[in-house]
């Protein structure tokens, strides 16, 4: 057989995705490593797509997405973002996900280098190597509650960099950065003409903070790429829908990226959106109040149990501190806790070097499963002295 491409090879395995495989050997393993929504898509969004198959609207649609679906993007955008864009500066594509992936086509060529968060999604790093760029981790520290430094990364910015990604809401943290921090980025990429991609997926689920749109700050709608989905928003994961907003004047180049991916995203799945996006918004505010409540319950027990971890700010994640248990390999922890205590958890060090000693859970699942969860995770040393 001939041999694979070298970039195949390089390309890391998914910490995650070896918790969530061996949890599946499991049968009743309490499920807290991956990020699915316990909240119920909106009824709107599934009947748009059952209408759009039942009447055959399954041919294809232009590269950036039917019209209708657009103009409701546009819309959304301008009320909740503050961004005012054009259909043609607007991509709708296979998942945030394949947006990511198209950002960086768009921005970089071998041997570029993009500074990439670390802890941060893993498809931040693993997206670059696909097309010979080089990820750069940027550290998130402890000490800062894991904020960006701009410090930090002006440090490590070469001739070769291109771009920077930011993650606000952040996956795997939990929190949501404020516009100081944010604006001290978009000051750099300014400073060092440099592009910005901005995930913004867990943008409707913020608690005591705002959401801010990157693009929207001085200096950073010219060269900002902003990623957003439905996926967690509105619990439609499998419907594998988002959408990339680019600065003007890219549209010809964008298609030409999305001939050669996917041609179009699936007719139904973007009439789904569009139902989603129209509809009444009311499972969004459900869904919102449902993960507020299961972090406050999350919360209340990792303190009652003297627990370390990141207050969540945003999104739907626990980034919980169990350094004292893991000794120096949280992978490996997560699997024998796996198997000990039958809960699977996401361990930090799947998302960058700086999340070891660290996990995180999904609280976006059922109660009982969290409330399980949590009640498993190992005490502090000094803790359980204190307590016997």
């Amino acid at each position: 057989m001939p041999e694979v491409s070298s970039r195949s090879l390089a390309m890391p395995e998914s910490g995650i995705r070896r918790i969530f495989e061996l949890a599946l050997e499991r049968p009743g393993t309490t499920m807290l490593a991956v990020g699915e929504p316990f909240a119920t898509p909106p009824i709107e969004a599934t009947r748009a797509a059952i209408d759009a198959w039942e009447r055959g609207d399954v041919r294809y649609t232009a590269n950036g997405g039917i019209a209708p679906l657009r103009g409701a993007i546009a819309e959304k955008l301008a009320r909740e973002n503050g961004m005012t864009v054009g259909l043609d500066q607007i991509v709708v594509t296979a998942g945030g996900t394949q947006a990511l992936s198209h950002a960086m086509l768009l921005t970089l060529a071998e041997g570029d280098e993009i500074l990439v968060p670390d802890p941060g999604y893993t498809v931040f790093s693993m997206a670059p190597r696909m097309i010979g760029a080089v990820p750069v981790r940027y550290r998130l520290e402890p000490e800062r509650g894991f904020a960006p430094d701009a410090a930090v990364i002006r440090s490590l910015i070469t001739p070769r960099t291109r771009a920077i990604v930011v993650n606000s809401p952040s996956n795997p943290l939990g929190v949501a950065f404020d516009r100081a921090t944010l604006q001290a980025i978009v000051d750099l990429a300014v400073e060092n003409d440099l592009w910005i991609i901005s995930d913004e997926v867990y943008e409707r689920f913020t608690y005591g903070v705002p959401h801010v749109s990157i693009a929207t700050l001085p200096g950073a709608a010219e060269r900002t790429l902003t990623v957003h989905s439905v996926s967690k928003t509105y619990a439609l994961t499998g419907g594998r829908l988002g959408w990339l907003v680019t600065p003007p004047g890219l549209a010809g180049i964008m298609a030409k990226i999305q001939e050669a991916t996917t041609s179009c995203v699936n007719t139904p799945v973007q009439w789904a959106g569009y139902g989603a996006l129209t509809g009444s918004q009311e499972s969004v505010k459900r869904a919102a109040d449902l993960y507020r409540d299961r972090l406050a319950v999350s919360t209340r027990i990792l303190d009652e149990r003297g627990i370390p971890y990141l207050p969540p700010t945003g999104a739907f994640y626990l980034w919980v501190d169990v350094s004292h248990a893991s000794g120096g390999d949280v992978a490996a922890w997560c699997e024998r806790f796996l198997v000990t205590e039958g809960v699977a958890v996401a361990p930090g060090s799947a998302f960058g070097p700086a999340g070891e000693g660290w996990i995180r859970i999904c609280a976006a699942s059922d109660e009982a499963d969290l409330v399980r969860g949590l009640e498993a995770l190992p005490v502090p040393v000094e803790v359980a002295a204190r307590a016997s």
